[in-house]
Order: C-alpha cells, then sequence, then structure tokens
C-alpha cells in the first residue's frame, strides 16, 4: 500500500486519498511495531497516534517512507532529526486545533468560576453553596503565547476581563502583546496579580518543572488554574502543595501523563484537581480540519516521490465547518515566537 493509517481520518478524506493512492487502515498495529515493520516495508506514508513514537531505529526498517503524519499537535514523539537526514517529510495538524483547545479552555475557566453549576448537573441534592463569580471584569494571566493563546484571548477580551500574560520566548516589547489586547508581566506579578491563570505554554525540555515551588509562593490566594500544557511542565509536589493550603483554589488539566496522578503522586486524590483526557482537541470540528490537513499534506509528499504524478485537483478549498474554514487557515499562524 501506498499509505498506511495507524489513526482514523474522517470518512470523506478517507475517500478522497482512497481514489489517488492505496490506502489501508490498520490501527491495530500502533501497538505491534514488530508486525508493522513487516507489512510497512513498502509503504510511503504512515499516519501514527499519539502513542506511537517513530524513532531513528524504526525508520531503518522503512527503506520506502517519505512521510509520516499524526493528526495531532506535537513532533516530540518523533525523531526529527532522523526523518530530515532521509528527506522525510513530517506532517502534523499543528493548527487544526487551535480553535477547539481555546474553547475548552475558556469552558473550564467558566466552570471553575460557577462550580454550583457543576454539582447541580451531577444531580447532587444539595449543590455547593460556594458563591460562583464571574469572568467580567476579573483579571485572567496567559501564560505562554501558543496560538492557542491567540484564539482564547479574543474571547475573553469580548466578555470584559482583564489579560496580563508571560512567555518567556517572547520579549515584553513584542507587539504581539498589544495586538492580543495582553498587558505583558512579570512572571511573579502574572501569578500575584491574577484571578485565574490559564496555561498553552509551548513545552520543551528546559522548561521541565517551570511551575514549581518558588513560581507558586507568589500566587494571589484562591487562584483559578487551567491548562492544556505537557504535566511536565507542572513541579507535582509545588502543585500539590497550592492545592492543599489554598493559594490554588481548584485546577483544570488536559492530557496530563500517567504518572502525573500516579500511586506515588503527591497529587492523587486531590479533590479539587480535575484531569481529562485530552478532550480540549476532542471535537468533530477539529477532527475534519486535521484530517483534511494531513491528507492533503501526505498526497503531496506522496505524489512529488512519483514519476507522472497525476493532475488531479487538491483537497476541496471550502468544507462544511462552522466559520468556512479553507486549507489556507490551517497553515501556521504569521506570528513566529522570538
Amino acid at each position: 500500500m501506498d499509505i498506511l493509517l495507524l489513526d482514523a481520518l474522517v470518512p470523506e478524506a478517507m475517500a478522497w486519498l482512497e481514489t489517488r493512492h492505496s490506502v489501508g487502515y490498520h490501527p491495530e498495529l500502533a501497538d505491534d511495531l514488530t508486525s508493522l515493520r513487516k507489512i510497512a516495508y513498502k509503504t510511503k506514508g504512515i499516519v501514527f497516534p499519539r502513542q506511537t513514537v517513530v524513532t531513528r531505529e524504526f525508520l531503518d526498517f522503512l527503506p520506502k517512507i517519505r512521510a509520516v503524519g499524526r493528526l495531532h499537535v506535537g513532533t516530540d514523539n518523533t525523531d526529527l532529526e532522523a526523518c530530515k537526514e532521509r528527506d522525510i517529510k513530517v506532517v502534523h495538524a499543528s493548527s487544526a486545533n487551535v480553535r477547539s483547545n481555546a474553547e475548552y479552555l475558556l469552558s473550564s475557566l467558566l466552570l471553575l468560576y460557577r462550580r454550583g453549576l457543576v454539582s447541580a448537573l451531577m444531580g447532587r441534592r444539595h449543590p455547593t453553596t460556594q458563591m460562583g463569580r464571574e469572568l467580567h471584569g476579573s483579571t485572567v494571566g496567559i501564560l505562554g503565547l501558543a496560538p492557542t493563546a491567540h484564539t482564547l484571548a479574543g474571547m475573553l477580551n469580548g466578555l470584559g476581563v482583564r489579560l496580563i500574560g508571560y512567555d518567556p520566548a517572547v520579549h515584553h516589547t513584542a507587539p504581539i502583546w498589544e495586538r492580543l489586547r495582553i498587558q505583558p508581566v512579570s512572571l511573579s506579578e502574572l501569578v500575584s496579580q491574577a484571578d485565574a491563570v490559564s496555561v498553552q505554554m509551548l513545552y520543551a525540555t528546559r522548561f521541565r518543572g517551570f511551575v514549581n515551588e518558588k513560581l507558586l509562593a507568589a500566587c494571589r490566594r484562591n487562584q483559578l488554574w487551567v491548562g492544556i500544557s505537557r504535566s511536565e511542565l507542572f513541579d507535582e509536589a509545588a502543585l500539590a502543595a497550592a492545592l492543599c493550603d489554598g493559594r490554588i483554589e481548584a485546577c483544570i488539566l488536559d492530557g496530563a501523563e500517567a504518572s502525573f496522578l500516579g500511586d506515588t503522586s503527591p497529587l492523587k486524590g486531590l479533590k479539587n484537581l480535575f484531569v481529562t483526557p485530552r478532550l480540549g482537541s476532542h471535537t468533530r470540528e477539529a477532527r475534519l480540519r486535521s484530517s483534511w490537513y494531513v491528507a492533503h499534506r501526505m498526497h503531496e509528499a506522496i505524489s512529488t516521490t512519483q514519476s507522472g504524478m497525476d493532475q488531479l485537483p487538491s483537497a476541496p478549498m471550502e468544507l462544511d465547518v462552522p466559520g468556512g474554514v479553507t486549507p489556507s487557515q490551517w497553515s501556521e499562524p504569521e506570528f513566529m515566537i522570538r
């Protein structure tokens, strides 16, 4: 087969791809690398799920591979240097989930501000009597200017929220702050002034444990936290202490690693910490955008290696997605972090 799918595209995108290439869908091979190597020996492109790690050694068994794709954001589980050396195109839907992640963060903030709603929806006879709060007029700290922060800032500005922000890779004089209507502040000022903090920092190994005891010591009392960043960004012991002593009143995080709440973790069993299983990108619209983007780019990568490339049209330029998303909007945002 030309393209092997270990992760499912939406039916429309898969049908489009099948008219141009020989495509196989075998999700069971994602956890059986030995069988995968045998079946994919002559495959030109593979779409991997999040959990499968593409290493240099694994690529050695795939001499015909020209493209590897993923439907989710991030390339930390792909050896980019090995792919570059072999002239293998790495395709990932880097911005297809921006809006869905921003809406996840917004909904998480609203739930924490009004937790009595959650109690009532869960059918509790006597919902929490804790007084709710309004987002309007409050101060939200934006920790990290990943693309999701751009969309979230627009949503919060529309609700009358005062925004302050910090990103270790963006200078406080950069024009992006003014464009997003976020007041740049120091890290200590962010956690001492904000009623709530939204974390969407792009992760790198140097940021492991970035949210640590020194930072959380400056937290404003009864602060609310939400986040979609990698859980390695947090020092578990420091976060647990802040959740227990009232500095952080409650926290919602999406997609934490299994060890984050493991048996030996100080966070295990805390009633004011809520972890969801990567629900930020789990919307029909995000799946549609990511599927079409990956299908289109995989087709391009495979086709350029074939002589006599067909002249069939590319992926549809107008999709039935709210907001009229087109392929030109799937690419990276214009702004680049410096």
